[in-house]
C-alpha cells in the first residue's frame, strides 16, 4: 500500500468533508435535523447547493463563499457574493471548463480574502490547485497548479503571500499574491495537511497535520519546519490576536485543543461535540467557536476558563465558521432550503 493510500483509509473514518461538497455524517452518530439558528438576532439564509467555506473582505464589505457538488466530473460549482448583513446572494461567477467533453469546472472549495490585492483565492481540490479571482468583477485571474488535493487557503496580507495546504503529498505551498509565482514549498513525508492560519506580524504559518495529530510551523527563515502536538484528528486551526495562542479543532476527539505555541504544548483540552470540523477565533472577546458538524451547533469556547459558555443551534451539518464584522458566520451543510440549498447562518457576537 502506497504512504498516500494509508494516509487517506487512517484518516477517512473521522473525516466528513475532506474532499469538499460532502454531506455524509459521522458513523455512528444521529443525524442532525435541519433547525432553526438561537439567538433573537440570529438570521440565516438558503444560498446555495454545496456550499463549503465563506470568507469575509472588509475592503468591499461582502461575503464570499464557495458551492461545489458532487464527485468528478463536477459541473455545478460557484464562487458566491453574499451581502453580510442581508445574507442575500448579490452575484454567482461559475469557474472555468476544464474538460469540455464533460462539461467539468474547476471546482471551487476552500476560500480566502486579499483585501491588499482585491482578489479572493480558492482551492480547486479536484484539480490539485488554487485560483484566484478578482473581487471587483468576479474574473477568473489565474490557476497555480502543483497543490495535491488542496484543501485550504490563507493569506498573509503584510507579506504578500497566500498558503495552499496539500492534503495529497504532505505539502504546505505559498504563493505571490502580486506575481502568483510559488515563494515556499515545505513538504512534511508522511503529513496531512489540512487546516491553515498565519501570524500577518511574524509570517509564521501553521497547519493541522490530520494524520499525525500535530501541528506544523513554518517560519520565514527556519530551515525545517517545527512540529508541536495537538489533539486527535486535527482538521482546522485559528490563532489568538496575540498570536501566542494555536487553537485546533479535533475532529477524532470532537475537541478543541488550546496550544501555547512558545512552549509547544497542549495546556487545555475542551469537548465541544462529535465532529469538531472548524475553529474560529473571536478577536474581541478572545473566546473561540467550534463548528460540531454531529451535533448541529457551534460551541462557544472561554479559552482561559477552559469551559463551553454558549451553544449556537446551526441544524444540521454545520461545516465552517468564521468570525468578521462582529459576527459568527456559519455554513452548514443541511440542504434544508426551498430548493435543497445549503445555509448560510449570521450571529452577531457580543463584546
Amino acid at each position: 500500500m502506497t504512504s498516500l493510500a494509508h494516509r487517506i483509509r487512517r484518516t477517512a473514518a473521522i473525516v466528513v468533508s475532506l474532499t469538499a461538497g460532502s454531506t455524509l455524517a459521522l458513523a455512528g452518530t444521529a443525524t442532525a435535523q435541519p433547525g432553526r439558528p438561537s439567538g433573537p438576532a440570529a438570521t440565516s439564509a438558503p444560498v446555495a447547493k454545496g456550499l463549503y467555506q465563506s470568507a469575509y473582505s472588509e475592503r468591499n464589505h461582502v461575503l464570499w463563499a464557495t458551492s461545489s457538488v458532487g464527485r468528478p466530473p463536477v459541473t455545478p460549482s460557484r464562487l458566491v457574493r453574499v451581502d453580510p448583513h442581508t445574507l442575500k446572494v448579490k452575484a454567482t461567477y461559475t469557474p472555468p471548463v476544464t474538460n469540455p467533453a464533460t462539461g467539468a469546472l474547476e471546482a471551487v472549495y476552500g476560500v480566502a480574502v486579499d483585501d491588499a490585492h482585491n482578489t479572493v483565492w480558492t482551492t480547486n481540490t479536484r484539480d490539485n490547485s488554487v485560483a484566484v479571482y478578482s473581487q471587483r468583477t468576479g474574473e477568473h485571474l489565474a490557476t497555480l497548479p502543483g497543490v495535491q488535493h488542496a484543501r485550504e487557503v490563507v493569506v498573509d496580507e503584510r507579506h504578500h503571500l497566500a498558503w495552499a495546504s496539500g492534503f495529497g503529498d504532505g505539502s504546505v505551498v505559498a504563493f505571490d499574491t502580486r506575481t502568483y509565482k510559488e515563494k515556499k514549498r515545505v513538504t512534511v513525508a508522511g503529513s496531512s495537511p489540512a487546516g491553515l492560519a498565519v501570524n500577518e506580524r511574524s509570517g509564521v504559518a501553521y497547519a493541522t497535520d490530520l494524520a499525525h495529530d500535530r501541528i506544523i510551523e513554518i517560519t520565514p527563515r527556519a530551515t525545517s519546519p517545527r512540529l508541536i502536538p495537538t489533539g486527535d484528528g486535527p482538521l482546522s486551526i485559528a490563532l489568538s490576536e496575540d498570536g501566542r495562542t494555536a487553537y485546533s479543532a479535533d475532529q477524532g476527539a470532537g475537541t478543541v485543543s488550546v496550544i501555547n505555541l512558545r512552549k509547544g504544548a497542549v495546556t487545555k483540552t475542551v469537548p465541544t461535540g462529535a465532529g469538531a470540523l472548524s475553529v474560529a477565533c473571536d478577536p474581541r472577546s478572545g473566546r473561540i467557536l467550534v463548528a460540531n458538524r454531529a451535533t448541529a451547533a457551534v460551541s462557544v469556547v472561554d479559552p482561559r476558563q477552559g469551559t463551553v459558555v454558549d451553544t449556537l443551534t446551526t441544524g444540521a451539518n454545520p461545516n465552517h465558521v468564521q468570525v468578521a464584522d462582529g459576527a459568527a458566520f456559519v455554513v452548514a451543510k443541511s440542504g434544508s432550503g426551498p430548493e435543497g440549498q445549503d445555509v448560510l447562518h449570521r450571529f452577531p457576537l457580543g463584546r
